[in-house]
């Protein structure tokens, strides 16, 4: 197998609310160990004061630290991401070096001015962390909306899709981790 495991790592918190769940889901879905690693300081060097935000693509070449032979690594962080020209992302993620990073701060309902509610954070987190270990796969945008990999320009659109990839999608992601 070329793939051995998916490595989470926290950055500032350890998200122990989610910690269980998340690694099931991951773990059902792509059929990997999930690795959840111990929390790490964020970058001050990431941090973009003009914006009060962070720059998610800096994330990409910080978590190479964690990374063994194999591994695919997520990390995931508490505070917002953006990129360049645009005004704030999810998460960002490379093919090449195979790690990603996803934000909870949009996640929460308290963001949008709404009570919190657990299983939608938990159902939004796991639906970022899929579509960007997806494209740690090689998987672009799905034009299914209720694909994990269809692009989600705002919360609505994160809300309308599964955390599960469409058969064309999943049939992608089975042949590049050697899923029968």
């Amino acid at each position: 197998m070329r793939y051995k495991s998916i490595v989470v790592q926290p950055y500032d918190k350890d998200f122990s609310e989610i910690k269980l769940p998340l690694r099931e889901r991951l773990e059902s879905i792509f059929y990997l160990p999930i690795v959840w690693k111990m929390p790490k300081k964020m970058p001050t060097s990431a941090y973009n004061p003009e914006r009060n935000q962070f720059l998610g693509s800096y994330f990409l070449r910080d978590l190479l630290s964690e990374k063994g032979t194999g591994d695919i690594v997520l990390g995931i962080v508490p505070y917002d991401l953006y990129e360049p020209d645009l005004n704030f992302v999810f998460g960002v993620a490379s093919p090449y070096t195979k790690t990603a990073v996803i934000s909870t701060y949009r996640l929460h309902n308290s963001f949008y001015g709404l009570p919190e509610e657990y299983s939608v954070f938990l159902d939004r987190t796991t639906k970022e962390a899929v579509h960007e270990i997806g494209h740690t796969l090689g998987l672009g945008h799905c034009p299914n909306p209720e694909c994990v990999m269809h692009f989600s320009n705002s919360i609505y659109d994160t809300d309308r899709k599964s955390y599960y990839f469409c058969p064309v999608c999943y049939e992608k992601v089975k042949r590049e981790l050697g899923i029968k």
